[in-house]
């Protein structure tokens, strides 16, 4: 088979088995774990006051094109309603979404006129200070669970209640990198994936080659790891390979906010939706295809302000952009 050719299998493959795939739908799903917030974001393009946000959030929108996620987030008295709305309206099961009294976690900051660098103006936890992840039993009995940015302890409480799992992992930051380190490191011993960014891979590794600092991560526990590079692209370590996207590139980025959470949910929603499983014979291609529509969300994501663009986008415009890297990366 010539170059070409195997590229064009690799692309059509994904587009051919959707409808096989719709069935695990059914019966498997992923849990989301993490942060549902309001920010307050400023950029080139214009300010808004107080969007909805958070990591589970655009997790679970991002992946809800591919499969039906389950919450597990908590929100204040000041939610709004049309808010929960939407993430119904998406296929999002909210019994894992917590109503407690007091307000929602809010976030404020203003990103650099090219958008790479971005200054926090305020951050109040309010509600999500003192939120303990409660799973409903359904919930503990799903194959796919990504582990959004909370405190590492919290994350391997979680893990301990999944019964089922087939594909687990998550995300961390530099705070719990740097204050919680061996705390992160036995939690991260037992997930299959990690996805962070190129200075939280440099920071938690201690390398500043990536390719060093891959080996030093994977060596700590997870065997796929996912290191994000914003505009640049992206790149999944294995023990064995290494695969290389780039990124989409855009004629204007609105706002980045959520660009990498909705990275996380293309990646993983992709993989539940195909019924990925570590136990069974593994495709690496799979692995490849979820980072690409990782890729995919994260672009769309910057299209509009917020979760905006999630209000109008359709499988049909994520496929289309998933061929837009086919050509662009074909040779």
């Amino acid at each position: 088979m010539s170059c070409r050719s195997e590229i064009l299998s690799f692309f059509s493959i994904a587009r051919s088995s959707r409808l096989a795939s719709l069935r695990y739908n059914e019966t498997m799903s992923l849990v989301v774990v993490g942060s549902v917030a309001y920010d307050g974001v400023e950029t080139p393009h214009g300010k808004v006051e107080r969007m909805l946000g958070g990591a589970c959030t655009y997790i679970a929108l991002s992946a809800s094109y591919f499969t039906s996620p389950k919450i597990v987030a908590v929100v204040g008295d000041d939610f709004d309603a049309a808010d929960r709305e939407l993430l119904a309206s998406r296929g999002i099961d909210l019994e894992g979404l917590e109503l407690a009294d007091g307000k929602t976690f809010f976030w404020q900051g203003v990103y650099s006129e090219d958008m790479n660098d971005r200054t926090t103006l305020r951050t109040d936890l309010n509600v999500f200070a003192t939120f303990s992840p409660k799973l409903p039993e359904v919930y503990k009995s799903q194959p796919y669970l990504f582990l959004g940015n909370i405190q590492p302890a919290l994350q391997k409480q979680v893990f301990a209640q999944m019964a089922n799992l087939r594909f687990c992992g998550g995300d961390t930051m530099n705070f719990w990198i740097n204050d919680f380190r061996q705390e992160l490191l036995a939690t991260i011993a037992d997930w299959n994936f990690l996805l962070i960014n190129d200075s939280e891979a440099k920071l938690l590794s201690g390398e500043s080659n990536l390719r060093k600092a891959a080996a030093r991560i994977m060596a700590m526990g997870p065997k796929n790891l996912v290191i994000k590079r914003g505009e640049y692209g992206a790149m999944l370590f294995r023990p064995d390979s290494l695969f290389m996207v780039p990124g989409y590139l855009l004629e204007s980025v609105f706002d980045p906010t959520g660009a990498g959470d909705c990275f996380a949910g293309g990646f993983v929603g992709y993989l539940a939706e195909r019924g990925f499983d570590l136990k069974g014979e593994i495709d690496p291609h799979e692995l490849h295809r979820a980072v690409i529509y990782g890729s995919v969300m994260g672009s769309f994501c910057c299209e509009k302000f917020g979760v905006d663009r999630f209000r109008t986008l359709t499988r049909q415009e994520i496929d289309a952009r998933f061929e837009d890297f086919r050509k662009f990366t074909a040779f």
